[in-house]
């Protein structure tokens, strides 16, 4: 036998070997693998919509956020046009209970104060919840929240810890993770460096140690009609009542806030977000020259005379 017979001899026997007989070298499982195999994911997807004004709706018992003195007359919920926060809130340490008093003494002298919201600038968590729709994006790596103002986006990455060394950045570092059917997202690192560094309308402040914590969950009427009773009495519904025809889940988010800089206790609040069928509403934060919390920053560039 020749070498081109031996040749063609091997390569005809290494063509009908079973490929169970055929070493493979293994793919590497992800780490985390059988943790997300040991329960189905919660499917979050969708549009979800809360319509609360301001958006926080504080807990049944212990420390809360920071809420409005401000009462509409007859219903005595949050007055939306005078935002005076409680500055005698206990969470508040003393200089940031400052900033919310004086935030509040313009508000009662008729001045709008300047906020991410209305100065067209992205909004920090948990200001960023203030957004009356959000639609969640459910990736196999990271969760994709979509706002319906401002076209604001954030990118929630899953299963990863937080960069020893937080790059600051205006929504922060946030990473989640799967608990059953809840979904837990952390987020740290957002940017103080900023104007109208503040966590909702009222102005209180934050400092570079914020560390906000949310834990979404799907529930039925019976575990969300206390924090939406809760919610009716304290915030303006801006889309009107609570639909009583509403039949599907409810979207629960609880919030756990941490800031040693600007908090004398960590505080929760909740959210309750009913699922909208119909299509996302969008709203743009548009530029004008016409500043309502007298800023005249906030004017178009323009000539004092013409050019030619």
């Amino acid at each position: 036998m020749n070498a081109q017979q031996y040749l063609l001899l091997v390569t005809m026997a290494a063509a009908v070997i079973p490929a169970s007989a055929q070493q493979v070298v293994p793919t590497a499982a992800p780490a985390n693998i059988g943790a997300q195999n040991a329960a189905p994911v919660p499917d979050f997807s969708g549009i979800w919509r809360h319509g609360n004004l301001p958006w926080f709706i504080p807990p049944a018992a212990g420390p809360g956020p920071v809420t409005n003195l401000s009462r509409e007359k007859g219903s005595g919920v949050s007055d939306y046009g005078s935002l005076v926060g409680d500055y005698k809130n206990p969470i508040l340490q003393p200089w940031a209970a400052d900033v919310v008093k004086k935030k509040g003494e313009l508000s009662l002298a008729g001045v709008t104060f300047p906020s991410p919201s209305n100065t067209c600038w992205p909004e920090p968590v948990p200001y960023l919840f203030k957004h009356a729709a959000m639609q969640m994006l459910q990736l196999p790596d990271q969760i994709v929240m979509l706002f319906n103002e401002n076209h604001e986006v954030r990118r929630v990455r899953m299963n990863q810890p937080h960069p020893t060394k937080v790059a600051p950045s205006w929504h922060g570092d946030a990473v989640g993770h799967y608990e059953g059917d809840t979904l837990v997202i952390g987020t740290v690192g957002i940017r103080t460096d900023r104007p109208f560094a503040m966590i909702d309308l009222f102005g209180t402040p934050y400092t570079e140690k914020l560390h906000v914590v949310e834990r979404y969950r799907l529930v039925d009427y019976e575990d969300a009609k206390d924090a939406m009773q809760r919610g009716t009495k304290e915030n303006r519904r801006a889309g009107g009542p609570y639909d009583p025809n509403y039949k599907d889940k409810y979207l629960q988010v609880l919030f756990t806030i941490e800031d040693e800089g600007a908090f004398t206790t960590p505080w929760t609040a909740v959210m309750i977000y009913l699922r909208e069928r119909g299509e996302f509403p969008e709203a743009v934060c548009a530029e004008n020259r016409f500043s309502f919390h007298n800023n005249k920053d906030s004017d178009f560039l323009h000539a004092d005379k013409q050019d030619f």
